[in-house]
């Protein structure tokens, strides 16, 4: 005789199922692996099944810390020596490090998700090595995983953030002075494969933005006077407007810039006095870049976010019909940052103190248009 059919197959451990005649249902039960008890998990089954991979995983992680309690207790007692940190709790200790430097104003708010985001792989892969013992060699075939996928610049932003890592533990006296293996890595290298911009392309995305929000046009045109980035555009109010400069305290430096009214950009034929008098509408409100009419949640009035203007850039970008080449990625509002430095070059300004940038070699990454325009030989 066949055994009865089975509607409800369980293969996830301690999780367990019965069906119920008076009711007609199925319950969902999890068995405790240590205390033996059971707990009632609800009649859906997909929910149950998440909530028993997820106890399973906690029981297990809290299993593997008391071994390794047990297991630095006893080295202690046989050589009387700390058996030194384990990745785990160091990466927990790092973290709340960085939480006092974001308090304390050293690193901005996405530096911190980044960089904890990328502490979190290390202690996830290899949680319970000592910090002392993790070679080089381990660290390089997890950067290698990332290359393989073609995740170069997560590569980089792993090893940059493990360099730390190992820097501050350093500086707490957990490691050796010197003992950074993460920077014993080779460089991950990252092909950019984002197009640039050029004038005449710029000109027909400009051209298409004239159908679309009314605030798209005002913006890429204070993107190429002023030469800033997205953020500290939509930022930017008409307050920020006085002794005759524009005002710009940057997002991501603290840098604070004063950009003179009568800074004049041939190719538009404007000078940045007249781009701010044209952000000016019947809709009051102190943002430069503003929605001019209800869209959405937004009202007349209201800042533009950052998606947003975006999105609306695409669009235009899209309607242009502009073909890039093969094996780029269409520019970006951004791309604009770069556009404007080699249009001010060409007229003699300082680009650096435009763009406020520290150092002349991160201004020359801007001014590299990738092969974006001829090279022209004068004769």
């Amino acid at each position: 005789m066949a055994a009865r059919p089975r509607t409800h197959k369980v293969n996830i451990p301690n999780l367990y199922c019965k069906f119920d005649r008076r009711t007609s249902k199925v319950y969902w039960q999890y068995r405790h692996p240590i205390t033996g008890k059971f707990i009632g998990f609800g009649t859906d089954g997909d929910t149950a099944r998440e909530a028993a991979i997820a106890a399973n995983t906690m029981i297990t992680e809290q299993q593997s810390k008391h071994i390794n309690f047990l297991v630095d207790m006893t080295v202690k007692k046989t050589t009387n020596k700390e058996a030194g940190i384990r990745v785990s709790d160091w990466v927990g200790k790092y973290i709340s490090l960085l939480e006092e430097r974001l308090i304390e104003g050293e690193i901005k708010k996405a530096t911190f998700k980044t960089r904890k985001s990328c502490a979190q792989v290390l202690s996830k892969r290899l949680p319970n090595v000592r910090l002392n013992n993790l070679d080089t060699k381990s660290i390089a075939a997890i950067l290698d995983e990332y290359k393989s996928e073609g995740k170069n610049r997560m590569a980089q932003m792993l090893r940059a953030t493990w360099g730390d890592i190992f820097k501050e533990a350093q500086h707490s006296g957990e490691i050796e002075p010197g003992f950074n293996p993460a920077l014993a890595t080779r460089v991950p290298r990252n092909k950019v494969t984002r197009g640039r911009l050029s004038f005449s392309q710029w000109k027909k995305i400009f051209d298409n933005a004239a159908d679309l929000q009314p605030y798209l046009q005002n913006s890429m045109l204070l993107a190429l006077i002023t030469g800033q980035r997205r953020a500290d555009i939509l930022n930017m109010k008409f307050s920020d407007v006085w002794d005759g400069h524009l005002h710009i305290t940057q997002s991501k430096t603290g840098t604070r810039l004063a950009l003179p009214l009568t800074l004049f950009l041939p190719e538009i034929n404007l000078s940045l006095d007249d781009v701010i008098r044209q952000c000016r509408d019947r809709v009051m409100s102190k943002y430069m870049i503003h929605h001019s009419r209800a869209h959405g949640s937004s009202k007349p009035g209201d800042p533009v976010t950052g998606n947003g203007v975006t999105r609306m850039f695409k669009q235009a970008r899209i309607a242009s019909g502009l073909k890039f080449t093969e094996g780029t990625t269409p520019p970006t509002f951004h791309e604009q940052r770069s556009l404007a430095e080699r249009l001010f070059s060409a007229h003699g300004i300082n680009t650096q103190t435009l763009l406020g940038h520290k150092t002349a070699a991160m201004t020359e990454l801007y001014h590299d248009d990738r092969g974006a325009d001829w090279i022209t030989l004068a004769v």
